[in-house]
């Protein structure tokens, strides 16, 4: 499936800003793969603007570190480095589990309510004979978000949203591997001791099933192979704009 069919044509011309948030949803869902190459052209057509406000986009993106420009100018999803991997691993494990331990003191009860809902169609996905990865990936990111907002730390917010912007591609690896993976129902375990500490108002044990959760991902996706073994070079700045 292409990317230009994951997005939504935009209402308005002026908005690099809109095509950046289209761009961050598809990165932080896991809905772009590393080492995709994106067309600006046809990025432009799908979302219904010209091709100015998408270049100023993914430049931002490329400043980021979300998207690179190699040195033929195409524009592309970074591939990521097992040392870059564990490195990103460890700061969410930290970030993310003071956002959840945090949530699961503020939450409201309609919130949690919430984070049981996401927890019960991921669950619901996973009891099918054949699930949905695609569906996988976006409940399991709604579920995580939604415990993070509980938080109610904005600044926290967005640290985690950086580190998911550039490892969303890879992050959902694990739920979108085939059924070997998903069979062993490790993240639903996982999931499931978290609702509960989160149910419990026990924000140590939430922590906990959320850092295993983290790590028993990171682990898989480190062992089946799906990273760059070795740290690439600097990228070496080039004239001009992506294609």
């Amino acid at each position: 499936m292409s990317v230009t069919s994951l997005v939504t044509p935009l209402k308005r011309q002026t908005l690099s800003g809109d095509v950046y948030d289209q761009f961050k949803e598809l990165l932080i869902s896991g809905r772009m793969m590393p080492g995709e190459q994106i067309s600006l052209r046809n990025m432009a057509q799908a979302l219904g603007v010209s091709v100015m406000p998408v270049r100023e986009a993914v430049q931002r993106l490329a400043a980021e570190q979300a998207l690179e420009i190699s040195p033929n100018r195409t524009l592309r999803v970074p591939r990521m480095s097992v040392s870059q991997f564990r490195e990103i691993t460890s700061i969410r494990t930290n970030l993310e589990g003071m956002a959840t331990a945090a949530s699961t003191a503020t939450m409201e009860t309609a919130e949690i309510q919430q984070v049981v809902l996401w927890h019960e169609r991921f669950t619901h996905e996973m009891a099918k004979k054949q699930p949905d990865g695609s569906h996988l990936i976006s409940f399991n990111k709604e579920l995580h978000f939604a415990i993070y907002r509980g938080a109610r730390m904005p600044v926290l917010l967005q640290l985690i949203e950086a580190l998911w912007l550039r490892i969303g591609p890879i992050l959902n690896y694990d739920l979108r591997s085939g059924p070997t993976r998903v069979g062993e129902r490790v993240a639903l375990s996982h999931h499931a001791s978290l609702v509960r500490a989160i149910q419990a108002r026990d924000s140590e044990a939430a922590r906990t099933a959320l850092q295993a959760d983290i790590n028993s991902a990171a682990d898989f996706i480190i062992s089946v192979g799906a990273l760059v073994a070795a740290d690439a070079p600097p990228p070496v700045p080039q004239a001009g704009n992506p294609k």
